[in-house]
């Protein structure tokens, strides 16, 4: 902690709000000069500074994927450029083996100066839609090391003494499928850090140098001690748990442990991530960096009252093997860290959901990325299009509480779900379905938040290619204190000549769509947390009154047994007698259906005596969804966790 004479309490409330709202002015800043559809959907992140890089402040809607980065970020700007800096510059960085996320995540930084003297630095985020690569979109789910990814941004001038480097600029934006949004989205992330500049010596004239340089320092202190506090009053112990990518898609099937242990001793907290498998031959690694963002992202999910800044980051030690999925070096792939990401966060959820019981979560659905790009022929002088969407899902179900339905992943909520006629203005698509999705929510005594599916097709187009990028087709949603999971991801596509959908699953890239070809996929509910055959019938018919869960699932996940009087009408009631013999039957069967030959499962599967939601659900086993193979080892993995979280909780 920093020694000095503390600020009187008034001047430090109003320094440490003045600083946040300044990183929010930013943000309003760049919602009205970008250019990308996909910025102006919030995929991006602004930060302020110290004069050592350190944060003091994040936006209130800033995403959490990044919110542990910038300060990595800023550090590596200034050991580049330290000594030559000077007022008006920008710089542009995107490394993540210097404490960035992915490539596509481009910062802009800006030292800021009161009188020649460094105070600080303003730090803005874009994800720009395309950086070059062997697909649109730049993420090739194929690629083993970076080279195939994208450009790789070490720290350079964008801007010199106030003056744009169109040199610099123009190369950037040359090695990308859309060089006119990346110029204009440097200019708006340049001008969102000039809001902050602006902002931050006005405090200065108002309040000097000194105590707003002395704000910095205490905001920081502030969390920190905040944080230290409210560790040191838990009880010092360790809990450990796994969680899984899908696959390594060239090494087989098999699911890809991400092993977490947390040991709480006084007022620190440590994250080890021992035991993690090695780096796989795709793009879902991550670096040093932006594991560290999801240990952070994920606490603090648990701390929501507590401001973020390098304060929080004081207490807390990450230890993760070099060379591991959560730890991978340079050159190796890692544009698609947020699939370990977003399992570090939910691991993280069940370790805290331990700890602080009365917020106990089950895991929520991982975020998913629709990737197309060729020539859009709507348009005479036929531009690239580029079609970059993701889509809401569920959150799990709380203590207490029924899951949040149909909101955005848990890497970032204030991230927003596109709006459909936007991206059909922009790209030649056509939304035919966009709809919540009945049954997806894992069932729970309360049931996890619901996701969606929606459905488009592909308009007048040529030499286009669509990647996916997802993940828990085979590492289903889990619940948790007996809860049920969700179902699996994954994209379909029926060719406009063709009578049949073709499953592609949640892993392809640079796969030849044409136009009238329809694309559908479902997004995951959360997983279900408690005893489904806790839940009050009552909230069950209500769920099904709502379309949230068919009469069908409602007897086969909960053993609710509803009547239908009229369906037009929403007229439905619960048949209690046939309800309580159900439910006693099911649980008289459950942990032997569980553990039922996966063999004799596939083959009822492809039968068609049961359906995705019963193998997962019911059986616990994990095919090929395509073919109705069993996935022997993954099936083995699935349920290792599934008897640990579900039927180890079952009276």
């Amino acid at each position: 902690m920093t020694a000095h004479t503390p600020l009187d309490p008034v001047t430090f409330e109003v320094l440490k709000n003045s600083f946040i709202t300044s990183v929010d002015q930013m943000a309003e800043q760049m919602l009205r000069t970008c250019y990308s559809f996909v910025i102006y959907n919030r995929d991006f992140s602004n930060g302020l500074h110290d004069a050592e890089g350190n944060s003091i402040a994040q936006g209130n809607q800033d995403i959490a994927v990044h919110v542990g980065t910038l300060h990595f970020t800023c550090k590596d700007v200034i050991r580049t450029f330290e000594g030559e800096m000077m007022p008006g510059d920008v710089y542009a960085i995107n490394d993540p083996y210097a404490g960035g996320t992915h490539f596509s995540d481009v910062r802009l930084v800006r030292p800021i100066f009161d009188d020649d003297v460094l105070i600080g630095f303003s730090q803005s985020n874009g994800h720009w839609s395309d950086l070059g690569g062997s697909v649109p979109g730049s993420f090739d789910v194929t690629a083993r090391d970076m080279f195939r990814e994208a450009v790789r941004i070490t720290p350079v001038r964008l801007f010199r003494a106030g003056e744009f480097c169109h040199d610099v600029a123009g190369l950037l934006a040359a090695n990308t499928r859309d060089p006119a949004s990346i110029i204009g989205d440097i200019h708006s992330q340049a001008s969102a850090t000039a809001v902050a500049e602006r902002e931050l010596l006005r405090l200065v004239r108002k309040y000097g140098r000194d105590q707003v340089l002395q704000g910095m320092a205490e905001v920081q202190d502030y969390v920190e001690r905040a944080a230290r506090q409210r560790i040191a009053a838990l009880p010092d112990g360790t809990w450990e748990t796994v969680d899984y990518i899908d696959r390594d898609p060239g090494a087989g099937e098999g699911m890809i442990p991400i092993r977490v242990k947390m040991t709480i001793k006084g007022d620190r907290i440590h994250y080890d991530f021992t035991g993690s498998h090695p780096t796989i031959s795709s793009i879902y690694n991550s670096a040093p960096g932006a594991t560290f963002s999801a240990v952070v992202a994920g606490m603090k999910t648990f701390f929501p009252d507590l401001p973020l800044n390098s304060g929080f980051y004081r207490m807390i030690d990450v230890t993760a093997p070099e060379g591991s999925v959560v730890a991978a070096e340079w050159p190796t792939a890692v544009t698609g860290f947020l699939m370990p990401f977003e399992k570090i966060m939910n691991a993280i959820f069940e370790m805290w959901s331990q700890i602080m019981p009365d917020r106990a979560i089950a895991c929520a659905f991982n975020l998913e990325y629709l990737l197309a790009g060729g020539r859009d022929l709507r348009s005479p002088d036929k531009p690239i299009f580029m079609f970059y969407e993701w889509l809401p899902g569920g959150w799990g179900g709380r203590n207490g509480k029924d899951g949040s339905d149909v909101t955005t992943a848990c890497f970032g909520t204030g991230l927003m779900s596109q709006p459909n006629e936007g991206n059909e203005r922009v790209n030649p698509t056509r939304t035919t379905e966009f709809q919540i999705l009945r049954d997806s929510a894992g069932p729970g005594k309360w049931r996890g938040g619901a996701g969606v599916q929606k459905t488009s097709v592909l308009l007048e187009s040529e030499n286009a290619v669509m990647s996916y990028i997802c993940d828990r087709e085979r590492a289903v949603v889990w619940g948790v204190e007996g809860g049920l999971p969700s179902m699996p991801h994954g994209l379909s596509i029926k060719g406009a000549k063709e009578d049949k959908a073709k499953w592609l699953g949640s892993v392809f890239s640079d796969y030849p769509v044409y136009t009238g070809d329809e694309f559908a996929r479902p997004t995951a509910g959360g997983g279900g947390f408690g005893d489904p055959l806790e839940r009050d019938p009552k909230a069950v018919c209500e769920d099904v009154i709502d379309d949230y869960v068919s009469v069908e699932r409602a007897a086969c996940d909960y053993g609710v047994v509803i009547v239908e009087n009229d369906a037009d009408l929403c007229d439905y009631e619960v048949d209690a007698e046939a309800t309580e013999k159900l439910r006693a039957d099911i649980r008289a069967k459950r942990r032997d259906w569980a553990r039922t030959d996966p063999a004799k499962v596939s083959e009822m599967y492809r039968k068609g005596d049961i359906n995705t939601l019963d193998v997962v659900r019911r059986y616990a086993t994990i095919l090929d969804w395509e073919t109705g193979e069993v996935l022997e080892k993954t099936t083995a993995q699935f349920r290792e966790s599934y008897e640990k979280r579900t039927v180890a909780h079952w009276s």
